[in-house]
């Protein structure tokens, strides 16, 4: 096909008339407007109002309902005010007021009686929480991609552009599709090349969405929907380029947007929590070969990064210098472990059963040491579980940082030594060095204090002296 899917984040959602003008029109001709499908977040912090925020885990109106008391009602009403006060901001945009106001009111009211009858339904003591949290979560997720994308189609088509809701969320339908059902189903009879589907970027289906992936699942959706149209490429507007550093860190005027890269790299800076594109999301469009260009929204001539199955850079180069201080070394020092088949799996079913993923790990002959993300609210009952089954064990957690030097091709004569004198003229210690043999990424452990000059440091050697 030659239709592309383009996904447009939260925070690029709330200044929509710069994505009108940036992304969606553009300098474009009007028979050139169509042949894309635009899959669109919340609103930016939405969703954390309507679950929890997802950096300081605040209680949005989820977490307070999941909690059992009645506080959630007045949550709602936060939310139900801070959608409301965004619609009044695109009215100048040529927004429907009173049509998007009903429609959101009609959408909360019908959660917030769900709510009170499943809260009454507590009261009878034979039903579990676990048997209703998840299609409540899912619930009230779907009403802030509902919201956006139908608002959306409301300011295209007063711009006189033939947009169409594409309303993914299963509202009021009882059915239960599988993902690829939902997906099929939501574009029948639409033609790409005289309409834009405006798609909302959660899908109600039998598994859960929520349940599935959690927080950035619309870019499973993203991802699904180039699949199953089979699209020509897949573009993610984001607020930024994909750049060779955190430009905050770094500094604007230093850093270079990449231009290309592969999916293994995507998969490298998901594994740092610095996703490109969602790792899960990537896996499919990577096995299609459908490759994905990740643009700045607010620099519509840019042809930014792409993302393809097969690239490798011709010339031998640092691609990207990024890392995590979120980081817990978790050091297991046993004498009984020298020679002993088996000891790392044993650490590794632990971790497991406490679904803990490693960022990094390294060993020696009697010592492993695991580094993890800190976020982790099961950890200290890995590490019961670990006590457990190693009461010998000498384990001591560190709170660490990880830096990381990325990409498809660093054949580079002297590449280590570069970095580490990099580190000790700026007078960083290394306490962990991690890098297997296929050399796409070298990490270092660093003490946190260290995290942002690291970076720079090898910057400056890799990127800005190159």
């Amino acid at each position: 096909m030659n239709h592309t899917v383009e996904k447009i984040g939260g925070t690029s959602m709330t200044r929509f008339g710069e994505v009108l003008k940036n992304v969606i029109i553009g300098k474009r001709t009007p028979d050139k407007l169509y042949n894309r499908i635009f899959i669109v977040s919340a609103y930016g912090g939405v969703t954390n109002l309507l679950l929890e925020n997802k950096k300081t885990g605040e209680p949005g109106v989820y977490a307070k309902f999941a909690n059992g008391n009645d506080s959630w009602k007045g949550a709602i009403e936060e939310v139900r005010a801070k959608m409301l006060e965004l619609n009044r901001t695109f009215k100048d945009l040529g927004l429907d007021i009173e049509a998007a106001d009903n429609f959101i009111n009609g959408r909360l009211d019908g959660i917030r009686d769900c709510l009170n009858d499943l809260k009454r339904l507590r009261t009878y003591g034979h039903f579990n929480l676990k048997g209703y949290l998840p299609p409540t979560r899912e619930l009230l997720a779907a009403v802030g991609e509902a919201h956006s994308a139908f608002n959306s189609t409301l300011i295209l088509k007063k711009h006189g552009i033939n947009a169409v809701f594409v309303d993914l969320t299963g509202w009021m339908h009882d059915d239960l599709p599988t993902f690829d059902e939902a997906v099929t189903r939501g574009f029948e009879n639409i033609d790409f090349a005289t309409s834009m589907p405006i798609v909302t970027g959660y899908v109600k289906f039998d598994e859960g969405i929520m349940t599935r992936f959690d927080r950035g699942y619309s870019e499973i959706t993203f991802s699904k929907i180039a699949c199953i149209t089979q699209a020509s490429e897949g573009i993610i507007h984001k607020e930024y380029h994909l750049c060779t550093g955190d430009p905050k860190i770094i500094g604007e005027d230093k850093v270079k947007v990449i231009g290309h890269t592969n999916f293994d790299i995507a998969d490298q800076l998901s594994d740092l929590d610095m996703e490109a594109i969602h790792s899960k999301a990537a896996k499919e469009m990577e096995f299609k070969g459908i490759p994905i260009r990740i643009k700045n929204a607010f620099e519509p001539e840019h042809t930014g990064t792409v993302i393809s199955r097969d690239y490798v850079s011709p010339i031998p180069h640092v691609e990207m210098i990024c890392g995590r201080k979120d980081v817990e070394a978790i050091e297991f020092l046993d004498p009984e472990m020298v020679g002993k088949a088996g000891y790392d799996y044993q650490l590794m079913q632990a971790m497991d059963m406490t679904d803990i993923s490693y960022v990094a790990k390294t060993t020696n002959a009697n010592t492993i040491t695991i580094f993890v993300p800190q976020k982790n609210r099961r950890l200290p009952e890995c590490l019961e579980l670990i006590r457990q089954k190693f009461p010998n064990a000498t384990i001591r957690c560190m709170d660490v940082a990880l830096v990381a030097v990325i990409g498809t091709n660093m054949s580079i004569p002297g590449f280590l030594s570069k970095a580490a004198t990099a580190l000790h003229e700026a007078n960083i210690n290394v306490l962990a060095l991690v890098q297997s043999t296929r050399q796409v990424n070298m990490q270092f452990i660093i003490d946190r204090e260290n995290f942002e000059k690291a970076q720079r440091a090898l910057h400056k050697v890799f990127v800005e002296d190159v």
